[in-house]
């Protein structure tokens, strides 16, 4: 610290020294030369610049300069610059308190102090002001701090010299740069945006806390204000993850997730403030402590975190001769730093796409070829590719303001002049032209109303009048108003002076002259321009009293207006409703009309007697209007007051009101009302924003009785007018960003519990019905679960393995066992163990494993110890005849009969000589048939019968034995005990000279018998495995990969001593090998299985056992291959000894029975002998992936690595003739090309290989005599590999198949299917089989072949081969399906003429495998055939279900023709179901066909009652019949009985009788106003309807009592009043579209009466006027132009072309338009072909012209 400060003092002082003229500093040797500028002064160059006097966090370095003058030079000896622009690490401290804490060592007023820094000094902020720790005190203990120091603590402005010196956003002196808001230096803020808002907590029971505002990562300028009793507190959330959340307890600032937060609490408010930028997402919320409302107000900038990048240019348009390329821009997540989709960026209005950029490029010519040059791909005639588009749509609405549209497609002209599509990149060098415009936008036309003429009356009520005009925007009268919202041109007045004469009211039919002037003024219509109905005035009244009729035409006529004439059109021209063309009139009461009221009352008459006089009475004069137009209505008698004098009618108060008849009501309109569509109220919208849907009910009606109110639902044909809507859109703005999950996926199990799981994403649905996919951020918390437990039931009891047992050996080799349990596993997803009963009916496997415990323990050095024999436990099947066979003792041997064997007893800790050997519990010595060898081991020659026995080395204390049994005709075990049981009889008759020998020799014979019967035990120990060698047997599995070996060579006697003593396993030609210990796991586990699986499981361990069996019979028995090198043939060695080859492949698959015979290539063939081809094999080097060359033979793996850059596959094969060989790949025959090629020598060269090239390559070795072929597998890195085959096997008589894994399979039941799975790979892959995605837990780990022996339907599926190394996995599958055997048609062709001889009438079916199917009639007879294969006569059992037909079975039935014919008789419903004839063939083999038989139905109409009264009283009650479909007296659907004729019934009478009093109302009268609220009336009265159809009236009262009183007024017609309306046509300027036609345009709207403009579908059901119409336009009088054609480019040959110009020109100007307006005719080719004849003495073109 002390030498900064001298130094800065240093530099300080010469810059002070130099003002004065005095250089006072020693000369810098490194300084720069001068500049310019300095040579034109007296300064010398500047130094080299100082260190930086801060490491980092900013600091300044100087540079000086000197003057080279004696006197003063103007300027400054000293600059500086600022440098160490990093970060400082937060441990390192404030750098002024660095510099406080410098003079804690120094007293100060006689004593040590701790100080501490005073920032922001406004007086000086570039002096050293420290206060003392626990004081007030502050001292200035420094003039001026060290260079660098910042002047303020929220500043970069930096302290040098003691000046407080301006420092910008980009680190610079001097520099006015900032910081925007969003931190970016000198930005203007498009990188962020200001978020501001409030929230008002909602107090809740139970809700203690609540988000105010997520802010996200990197947001800046936070600010917070709480007002009121809550307390806010943060959860953060980092961009890993971590999760962490701060209280607020206290005021001050505190660092939470390296972000400063500045927190203040007040007592009524809380104050949060982070400067920002935040390093993780920060959620601010709530805490509800008080009962008042708290409101939060925040505000801060958060950054824009999806913004564009512009990417690199895309490739060039051309490879040559000029082209351009562009660059685009791309959306781009700050956070993630992925791209992500553009609408990410289209989110935020201040992110503008940049344009792209457009640059040349491959500018170097073309080659020139064949005499043609190449021209400029671009010119006048070939331009760049351009903006095209479409004519604009007609305009949205015609005023009022809309908008029309077009498309914009980027475009490409050829040579040819022909125009086609390219992609928009290519155009956007030059901006995209509009595809949305406004248009229209000037005002619609308005109806404008004059002032009201006077009254037309001078007293009492009349009519005024007023003109109403059309007026546009222009303010001229014009048309395009809509009539229905014209307003009124008429209306009541009344003018208060009271008229002489009382206004009358007359009835219903009667109008007052000034009303039907007003109705006929309101009717009167003006023709206009659009057709339209104009009715002719009214005829008079028919009639000259009472009730008549009025007429009047109506027509459809318009105005022609540049005629100025009126035109008859036909009435279908015009829209809208037609008027009514008649009406009803009143002309009076006409005299002496009769009345239906004549009043009985006594004292009604007497009134009427002493009231005769009067002037006034009530009189009936007609009737109302009928209530109902159909259905049955009401008609109500008219009751007026009348002037007796005058019989005209009076004002009711001039009658006494008491003696007002009664009302008088009579029927009408009583015919049935035709189908009409009910309508439902809309229902409540479907969303709350967006766009929802509301929907109603609408069907159709049919009313029956209007009295009932009884109606009949009827189909949507029934009624004829147009369906109401049944849909409307609703709640059309954007919906808040919210969650929203998705449907719940299928549970993970389908019983027994399980988790099911649905996604849940943050989405916005916009006002256009579009949902748009947001961050997670946008939406609030808590989001849903995605994730949850399933609700289903428990699953079904089934057989499972438990765990595995315990080794069955505490040390060394022992098995594992995993035993059947039947459990379910229940709605938890726990298993509970249920009955066994439960799963009987199931398939049960039992498993079993080996397992490897520590060694057995040893005896210690030095310990005396036994003699140790080390036999094999094996069991060993001789496959085929062999001259001898070597055996190692501790096994069983099963051999064929004449066969030599040698068999050895390696022993330890023992000497040879001494072995004694046993047979059967008695010496062997040698003889001429058995040989003992003083080597270890015996020699028998030519086993025969009596070889079998148990043969026993013995060692000292240590024995071990070996049991030989022979294998007879027909798979028969020959064994000890069997020879025994055979010779006990010769025994029986030697027995009497046993006791006549002496009695030592009979002791002997006892000792030697019982240690025979000891032997005996032994051998009958072994018996165990004779039944399952017998099936194995008989299954012959390794038949298939037989190959005939070479002769053993009979040198192991002469070789025997000089052998190691450990055990080797040699591999014995024609002989499999099984370990006891795996025939002991499958003897347990059979043992332990149910009695009622035993069979099932016994099947599948034995063809488990048999693919095992195959398996190592094909690994040990490989092809004989010969040693390349030629040896001298030495004593005791063959000249020719096996050899098993080491290789890459699996032996699996090396030695498929697919490939063949591989020899060595030394081998020498004579030339004379013909044969087939051979493959010779040489044994490769080892293989290594760094190999940059790999060199391989036939028959080995290839791994490719990163740096192999060749492969060469070598192929040599012998024969006579010479073979011709082909490479096969994947079993297609190899492409040769410039990268794999044919050598040669016949050998496949691959160079540079890909992932393309890894497959199974395969040589194919031809001639005359046959073919051999023989794969290398070449993998990539040694990731393993499958060869697959896609065929297709059908089998339909094989007993055995065998396939490729890949294939599909189709055989018959009963056959044994092997799938070879052939795997490559390094290291070797371990294969598991699967069945419908399912381990095959019997399948050894590493089998490469599938073994299914006699299959069955439950064995069909899909079988999958799996192989897995560390470098990767790979599967392939073959599909195996059951098929039928092809039918026997000779013994089904004799069955089918026996069936028609014995009932060529009677229905008849075979059976078979699948099942047949007979339908019969009940009653009847049927015969069904079981059909046989073969000629032998079987024994046939019939079974009904699953109980045999006897003579005992109630069923009417007899067998014929030896069982395979069943004939049933006098069928009923006990015949039904499933017939089953098993066919005996012999007591091991039945074969099982099926037929079922249904009864055929037979339905037709029934009358099961009738339906109840059509009303419960009056004269109307009719029953209808009821019919159903039935069968059997049992109903049935209706869709049976349709074709079938209905009975005749009528309808009966019912409930004629007389009704009790009740309401009866009229219908509702028409509504007051057709839309926007309106009132409807009816008539509620009390009536009694009699039995004979008369209603008769009665008090209110009555019906009081029963019911209450209908309304009789309600509310109606609430829909808005809408129509259509249009404006005036627009101008003629749109596309053209033919010569001198263009389209014009009008808006169309939808618009309440109002004037207010609504969404269109409000008006859907009316008829939408034209918004187009064809106009004339002299701007479309265009046509093409074209220029002379140029001259040739060639004279001849057919490289010549030529150009011309062709332009879009005004007919009459003759300027240039745009080509767009010619569009509507064909565009002329702009170039063609020329001089194509042929150049002369075959010379190429020349004379070319440029």
């Amino acid at each position: 610290m002390e030498e900064a400060e001298e130094g800065e003092q240093q530099h300080q002082q010469q810059h002070e020294d130099s003002r004065g003229g005095t250089l006072m500093m020693q000369t810098d040797c490194s300084r720069t030369a001068r500049s310019e500028e300095d040579r034109d002064t007296l300064w010398d160059a500047w130094g080299s610049w100082s260190e930086c006097s801060r490491t980092c966090g900013g600091g300044a370095s100087y540079s000086l300069r000197r003057c080279l003058s004696s006197k003063s030079c103007e300027g400054r000896n000293i600059r500086y610059r600022t440098c160490s622009n990093v970060e400082c690490p937060a441990e390192s401290g404030d750098f002024r308190a660095q510099q406080c804490s410098a003079h804690n060592d120094v007293k100060y007023q006689g004593q040590y102090r701790e100080w501490l820094p005073v920032h922001n000094d406004p007086e000086n902020p570039c002096s050293l002001k420290c206060q003392a720790k626990g004081t007030s005190l502050i001292v200035e203990l420094a003039p001026k701090v060290l260079d660098g120091t910042r002047c303020y603590t929220e500043s970069l402005d930096m302290c040098i010299s003691g000046l407080c010196q301006i420092v910008g956003c980009d680190h610079q002196l001097g520099s006015t740069a900032k910081e925007d808001n969003c931190g970016v230096c000198n930005g203007e803020g498009s990188t962020c945006r200001l978020v501001r808002g409030q929230y008002k907590s909602q107090l809740s029971a139970n809700k203690l806390d609540d988000t105010v505002v997520v802010i996200p990562y990197g947001s800046r300028h936070i600010r917070l204000v709480l007002k009121g009793p809550d307390h806010l507190y943060l959860e953060t959330k980092t961009l890993q993850g971590v999760k962490g959340e701060n209280s607020l307890s206290g005021t001050g600032s505190l660092l939470v997730d390296n972000t400063t937060v500045d927190f203040q609490r007040f007592p009524d408010k809380e104050i949060l403030r982070m400067a920002g930028p935040l390093s993780a997402d920060f959620s601010v919320k709530v805490r509800y402590t008080g009962a008042a409302d708290s409101v939060v107000q925040f505000i801060f900038y958060q950054p824009i975190i999806h913004r564009w990048r512009e990417t690199d240019f895309f490739p060039c348009s051309t490879s040559c001769g000029g082209g351009y390329q562009l660059t685009s821009a791309e959306c781009y997540d700050m956070r993630s730093g992925r791209v992500v989709a553009d609408q990410y960026c289209h989110y935020y209005p201040e992110n503008v796409k940049p344009k792209p950029r457009l640059q040349e490029c491959n500018m170097d010519p073309c080659l020139a070829s064949d005499g043609y040059k190449q021209i400029m791909p671009y010119d006048l005639y070939h331009p760049l590719p351009r903006w095209e588009s479409t004519p604009w749509t007609a305009c949205s609405s015609s005023c009022g303001g809309g908008i029309q549209s077009r498309t914009v497609s980027c475009v490409e002209e050829d040579m040819q002049g022909q125009i086609s599509s390219v992609e928009e990149w290519k155009c956007m060098y030059t901006p995209k032209m509009p595809i949305v415009q406004p248009c229209n936008i000037f005002d619609c036309p308005k109806w404008l109303a004059q002032e009201w003429s006077p009254c037309t009356v001078t007293c009492g009520h009349g009519l005024r009048y007023r003109v109403v005009l059309c007026i546009d925007h222009r303010g001229i009268h014009t048309g395009g108003c809509s009539p229905k919202t014209k307003p009124h041109i008429k209306e009541e007045c009344t003018v208060p002076i009271p008229c002489f004469k009382i206004k009358e009211k007359l009835p219903v039919e009667a109008k007052l002259p000034w009303y039907k002037q007003a109705q006929e003024l309101e009717e009167a219509t003006a023709v206009s321009e659009e057709p339209s109905f104009i009715p002719e005035p009214w005829s008079p009244c028919s009639v000259s009293c009472g009730v008549g009729v009025q007429q009047r035409s109506v027509k459809c006529q318009v105005l022609l207006s540049f005629a100025q004439t009126i035109a008859d059109l036909p009435l279908d021209e015009c829209e809208g409703p037609q008027p009514a063309s008649q009406r009803t009139c009143y002309s009076g009461p006409c005299n002496g009309e009769a009345f239906e009221f004549n009043p009985d009352d006594e004292d009604l008459e007497n009134e009427r007697l002493k009231d005769i006089d009067e002037l006034y009475d009530w009189e009936y004069e007609g009737f109302s209007e009928c209530s109902e137009s159909c259905g049955g209505g009401m008609q109500e008698a008219v009751v007026v007051c009348l002037n007796k004098q005058t019989r005209s009618t009076a004002i009711e108060s001039l009658c006494v009101a008491s003696r007002r008849p009664p009302p008088l009501l009579k029927s009408c309109n009583v015919e049935a009302c035709p189908p009409r569509w009910e309508v439902g109220n809309w229902s409540s919208c479907s969303l709350t924003c967006g766009v929802g849907l509301q929907t109603r009910d609408v069907f159709c009606s049919h009313l029956l009785s209007r009295e009932t109110n009884e109606s009949v639902v009827l189909g949507d044909d029934s009624c004829k007018q147009p369906k109401p809507t049944l849909v409307q859109a609703c709640n059309r703005f954007d919906c808040p960003p919210a969650w929203y999950p998705a449907e719940w996926k299928v549970c993970s199990q389908s019983c027994g519990g399980g988790v099911r799981t649905r996604d849940v994403l943050c989405k916005q649905r916009l006002s256009d019905g579009s949902i748009l996919e947001l961050p997670e951020t946008f939406c609030s918390p808590p989001k849903p679960t995605s994730q949850e437990m399933c609700e289903n039931e428990d699953c079904p009891p089934k057989w499972y393995l438990t765990d595995w047992t315990q080794c069955s050996v505490s040390c060394g080799e022992g098995i594992q066992i995993q035993g059947p349990v039947c459990k379910k596993k229940v709605k938890t997803g726990e298993y509970v163990v249920v009955n066994a009963s439960s799963c009987a009916g199931l398939v049960l496997q039992q498993m079993s494993r080996p397992c490897s415990l520590a060694p057995c323990t040893r005896p210690k050095l030095g310990q005396k110890t036994n003699p140790q024999i080390t036999g094999l436990r094996k069991i060993y099947i001789q496959t085929r005849k062999q001259k001898k066979l070597q055996f190692v003792i501790g096994g069983y041997a099963y051999l064929l009969p004449k066969t030599s064997l040698v068999l050895k007893c390696p022993v330890r800790r023992f000497r040879k000589p001494q072995i004694i050997w046993e047979k059967d519990g008695k010496h062997l010595i040698s003889s001429e048939h058995i040989t003992v060898a003083p080597h270890g081991y015996i020699k028998i020659h030519h086993l025969r019968s009596s070889d079998t026995g148990v043969y026993t080395c013995m060692a000292g204390t240590s024995q071990e034995h070996f049991v030989i049994k022979l294998i007879g005709e027909s798979n028969k075990i020959i064994s000890q005990a069997s020879r025994i049981r055979e010779e006990e009889t010769m025994k029986k008759i030697q027995k009497n000279e046993a006791y006549n020998r002496p009695e030592k020799y009979q002791t002997a014979n006892l000792s030697n018998r019982s240690k025979t019967e000891k032997q005996i035990q032994v051998s009958d120990a072994s018996s165990r495995y004779d039944n399952i060698i017998s099936r194995l047997l008989a299954l012959k599995p390794w038949s298939e990969y037989y190959v005939d070996p070479a002769d053993p060579q009979e040198s192991f006697e002469r070789n025997i001593s000089s052998e190691d003593y450990h055990v080797v396993e040699h591999s014995l030609a024609n002989t499999v090998a099984i370990d006891i210990k795996r025939i002991d796991d499958v003897i347990q586990s059979l043992t332990q299985q149910p009695v009622e699986l035993h069979d099932n499981n016994s099947r599948h361990l034995l063809s488990q056992l048999a693919l095992e069996l195959a398996r190592s019979y094909v690994e040990n028995h490989e092809a004989p291959v010969f040693k390349a090198d030629h040896k001298p043939v030495s004593p005791g060695r063959s000249e020719h000894s096996l050899y098993k080859p080491v290789s890459g492949f699996s032996s699996s698959w090396r030695s498929s029975s697919t490939e063949s015979e591989v020899f060595e290539p030394h081998e020498i063939l004579p030339e004379h002998s013909l044969r087939k081809p051979v493959i010779l094999r040489k044994i490769s080097a080892a293989q290594h992936f760094s190999a940059s060359e790999v060199v391989t033979h036939i028959g080995q793996t290839v791994a490719l690595a990163s740096g192999t850059l060749s492969v060469l596959l070598h192929c040599e094969a012998g024969g006579n003739p010479k073979p011709v060989i082909s490479w096969v790949k994947n079993g297609e025959e190899v492409t040769y090309s410039n990268r794999i090629r044919l050598k040669s020598d016949d050998s496949l060269e691959i160079l540079e290989p890909v992932e393309a090239d890894v497959g199974f390559y395969t040589c194919n070795a031809t001639n005359s005599l046959g073919s051999a072929s023989v794969s290398i597998a070449v993998t990539l890195a040694g990731k393993p590999l499958i060869k697959t085959s896609r065929t297709v096997l059908i089998n339909t008589d094989a007993p055995a198949i065998a396939v490729d894994v890949g294939s599909v399979v189709k055989t018959i039941h009963a056959t044994n299917v092997t799938i070879h799975c052939q795997v490559a790979g390094l290291p070797e892959a371990d294969v598991t089989w699967y069945r419908n995605k399912s381990r095959l837990y019997h399948s050894p780990r590493h089998s490469h072949t599938l073994f299914l022996g006699n299959i069955t339907y439950s064995d069909q599926g899909q079988y999958t081969c799996k192989a897995v190394n560390i470098h990767g996995d790979v599967s392939e599958s073959t599909q195996l399906q059951i098929i039928e055997p092809p039918p026997d048609t000779s013994g089904a062709e004799r069955l089918e003429m026996l069936l028609s001889e014995i009932g060529p009438e009677v229905p008849s079916v075979l059976t078979s495998l699948s099942g047949s199917t007979l339908l019969v009639s009940t009653g009847g007879a049927a015969l069904i055939g079981c059909p046989v294969k073969g000629d032998f006569t079987p024994h046939i059992t019939w079974l009904h279900g699953s109980q045999p037909l006897n003579s005992g079975t109630k069923l009417a039935h007899q067998i014929l023709e030896g069982g395979q014919i069943l004939q049933l008789t006098n069928i009923s419903r006990n015949h039904q179901g499933e017939y089953t004839c098993v066919i005996q063939k012999n007591p091991s083999d039945s074969l099982a066909q099926k037929a079922f038989l249904s009864l055929q139905a037979d339905y037709q109409w029934a009358l099961v009652g009738h339906l109840p009264c059509s009303t419960s009283c009056g004269n109307r009650g009719l029953q209808h019949p009821q019919l159903r479909c039935v069968l059997n007296k049992k109903e049935a659907n209706v869709s049976h009985c349709q074709e079938k004729p209905k009975p005749s019934i009528n309808p009966i009478a019912c409930n004629r009788r007389d009704c009790p009093p009740r309401w009866m109302v009229t219908s509702w009268s028409t509504c007051s106003q057709s839309c926007g609220g309106g009132v409807q009336t009816r008539r509620v009265t009390c009536q009694k309807m009699t039995g004979g159809g008369i209603s008769v009236p009665v008090p209110n009262d009555i019906c009081i009592l029963s019911a209450k009183r209908p309304v009789d007024s309600q509310s109606c017609s609430r829909q808005l009043c809408v129509e259509w309306a249009t404006s005036s046509w627009g101008q003629c300027h749109g596309p053209c579209i033919g010569p001198r036609t263009a389209v014009q345009h009008r808006q169309v709207y939808c618009q309440t009466r109002d004037g207010t403009i609504i969404s269109p579908e409000q008006c859907q059901v009316l008829p939408r006027p034209l918004s187009t119409q064809n106009c004339l336009a002299d701007m479309c009088s265009v046509q093409w132009r074209v220029s002379p054609w140029t001259l040739c480019t060639a004279t001849c040959g057919s490289y010549g072309f030529q150009s011309r110009r062709v332009e879009c020109v005004h007919h009459r100007t003759g300027k240039l338009v745009q080509e767009h307006m010619c569009s509507w005719r064909s565009r002329p080719s702009n170039w063609q072909r020329c001089n194509m004849a042929p150049c002369e003495n075959g010379m190429s073109c020349k004379g070319w012209i440029y």
